[in-house]
């Protein structure tokens, strides 16, 4: 029975359907699992990548449902919580399903957005232990990646105080001459802390450090969370881990984490990171749990490892990308699927009522603040002004060769009338529309959404990608801003169009994917603009080399790697039970 999302919070529906949650070993029968393919750890083992996959390699694929989103408000739109009642649902249909989500960040949780677990009634559980660091893989990604800027800012300090004859015998390396104006790579925290943005490291002496401006960027922006992503076992994430460039030398030729010899400590520190965690939705449906979270800055996707091993565990397999199809899914598309060789089904766009009415003109939504009686009350004016944003996600899907079905994901506050005139314009356009209550119903909730992706998972697509592997940097970052974003073309600053230029003139980098850097709340790069903009370029101010993973990231516009917290964040609302230690609060 699901429970009375109205009355209950989303800790206290998670607490009362933990108290029947399977064992770990009832969950070896329910997967067919041998027991040494199973990590314990609690309410969350992690699954052994390696023996499952080795053992499932010659059993067919299930079928691959991806999960994205229009342009969202700041308050999200439910694509966690769709996915997880989308689960929920193919589970009431008697499905064997499964999933891979996001791992949350701290920043998010303790700040204003939220834990990524789902909500009402579909919801992703252990919620505690999901929220507040699972397993520690973002735990171990922040000490890899720490332990290659303590590497780096080491070598600094040793090869200012001591000449090259005392350099050799302390560190039997040659000089490395390192640029302290070109240093590339930051420290890592996994909270919104806008004070580190911008900091001053070794002050004091000649042994704290070497003097320099430094920085902190929020950790799923890590280029270690990236490789976690896209690796395909432990050995491709031990090749990678010595590849990154971590700064330039003063002749401007890359410092890597190999010339520092560190890549082997950081794969130690990462390697049960390799595994995924077996979580569970409030229906007791397994969902895997592995890298993440953020599209904007970073690739924002579950791990192809999950993915593969979900196609090969389950008859369905729900995945979801970040943020919406601009930013999200062109990732998946054009970037996961390309490196993985999957290829989806199906993909599902989520929409709200209130985002619809943000895209046709309706007042600011502001994470923190209660919203405005617009998007409370009816108004189906602001609906139809906003459908544009909607259908050109639509679009976005259909270049891939993919049929999407359209998910609205209800609220109480939504109308009769406000449905149809989304429902009528989405078929109007060609696609499927499906009305799903999982945050109120869980999987019952969600059986239209259920049988609509059945029935496109029967049909073949042809899929195909937005661009050749050969196209140049600069030609891929205009197909992306004018066909993705609607923009009337690209604008490059001169500090980009000149490492455009290196990295078009060097074929090493030919085979590196492009990563947007973008704002997830516009179509454009400036995130108040709504809807469908028209009549803007997209300007590209700076390219970020990510070599371990193999990336070239434009970033477009101004956008932070560091997020604030903000004035009323979650963290307030947060407590622990002394007696029973039981955490409360988390939403």
């Amino acid at each position: 029975m699901p429970y009375d999302a109205s009355k209950m919070k989303e800790w206290q529906i998670a607490e009362a359907a933990e108290e029947n949650l399977p064992e770990p070993d009832e969950w070896l029968e329910r997967l067919s699992l041998k027991k040494d393919e199973m990590i314990p750890y609690g309410k969350t083992p992690k699954l052994d990548f390696m023996k499952i996959i080795d053992r499932l390699k010659n059993r067919p694929n299930g079928k691959y449902i991806e999960v994205t989103a229009i342009t969202p408000t700041p308050l999200g739109e439910g694509k966690s919580t769709t996915s997880i009642g989308l689960i929920e649902g193919l589970g009431k249909r008697g499905k064997n399903v499964g999933g891979a989500l996001r791992q949350p960040s701290g920043g998010p949780t303790m700040n204003v957005k939220g834990t990524a677990a789902g909500g009402g009634n579909a919801l992703l559980i252990p919620m505690t232990e999901f929220s507040m660091g699972l397993t520690g893989d973002i735990n171990d990604i922040m000490n890899a990646h720490n332990l290659a800027m303590v590497a780096l800012t080491a070598r600094m300090q040793h090869e200012r105080n001591y000449d090259d004859e005392h350099l050799q015998k302390l560190t039997h390396m040659r000089r490395l001459d390192i640029d302290p104006n070109r240093v590339e790579f930051s420290w890592i925290l996994d909270f919104c802390a806008q004070s580190l943005r911008n900091i001053n490291i070794g002050n004091g002496g000649r042994k704290d450090g070497f003097p320099m401006q430094s920085k902190f960027s929020i950790a799923p922006s890590s280029e270690l969370m990236a490789i976690l992503a896209i690796v395909s076992d432990l050995a491709d994430m031990r090749q990678r881990m010595d590849k990154i460039t971590l700064a330039y030398d003063k002749r401007g030729k890359p410092v890597t984490t190999g010339d520092l010899e560190v890549g082997g400590a950081m794969t130690a520190w990462m390697r049960n990171s390799i595994n995924p965690t077996l979580c569970y939705s409030a229906e007791y449906q397994p969902i895997m749990v592995h890298a993440g979270p953020f599209a904007n800055i970073a690739i924002g996707q579950s791990s192809i490892i999950a993915d593969r091993l979900g196609l090969k565990m389950f008859d369905y397999h729900v995945t979801e990308s970040g943020f919406a199809a601009d930013i999200g899914f062109e990732k998946f598309w054009n970037v996961k699927c390309r490196l993985s060789g999957l290829k989806p089904n199906v993909s599902v766009v989520v929409a709200t009522i209130r985002a619809l009415k943000m895209h046709g003109g309706g007042p600011k939504v502001v994470s923190g603040l209660p919203l405005s009686e617009e998007y409370t009350k009816e108004n189906v004016k602001l609906v139809e002004a906003g459908l544009p944003n909607l259908l050109h996600h639509i679009n976005t899907i259909r270049l891939s060769g993919v049929s999407p079905v359209v998910c609205i994901n209800s609220f109480t506050t939504d109308t009769a009338e406000e449905i149809k005139v989304v429902k009528r314009a989405v078929e109007a356009a060609g696609a499927h529309c499906a009305v799903s209550t999982h945050w109120a119903q869980g999987g019952e909730g969600a059986l239209e959404l259920a049988d609509m992706i059945i029935d496109a998972c029967k049909k073949s697509n042809g899929f195909q990608f937005l661009y050749p592997n050969e196209m140049k940097l600069r030609q891929r970052v205009e197909k992306i801003a004018t066909t993705i974003y609607g923009a009337d073309g690209v604008d490059w600053s001169p500090e980009a169009k000149a490492k455009a230029e290196f990295f078009e003139s060097d074929p090493i980098y030919d085979e590196y994917s492009t990563m947007m850097v973008k704002t997830q709340l516009s179509l454009t790069h400036i995130p108040d603009k709504k809807g469908v903009p028209k009549g803007w370029r997209l300007p590209i101010r700076d390219i970020l080399l990510y070599s371990g993973a193999k990336f070239l990231c434009p970033c477009a516009g101004t956008i932070s790697l560091m997020p604030g917290t903000a004035s009323d964040p979650s963290f307030r609302n947060v407590d622990v039970d002394a007696k029973t230690g039981r955490v409360s609060g988390l939403s």
